[in-house]
């Protein structure tokens, strides 16, 4: 595991809280809808960078 796919996997997870808390305070769903691609996208972005797949 290197640099860069842990500081996207916990990038992705930070995204996951927040969307956690946008939910919680009813945010616009758009916004909520916005923040879940990026922790996705950051996410598979992650889990693919990693060593073992290679």
């Amino acid at each position: 595991m290197n640099g860069t796919s842990t500081a996207l996997i916990v990038v992705g997870l930070f995204f996951l809280g927040g969307i956690y808390s946008f939910a919680k305070q009813q945010m616009p769903k758009g916004l909520i809808v916005l923040l879940s691609i990026g922790a996705g996208m950051c996410l598979l972005a992650g889990v693919l960078r990693l060593e073992v797949w290679s």
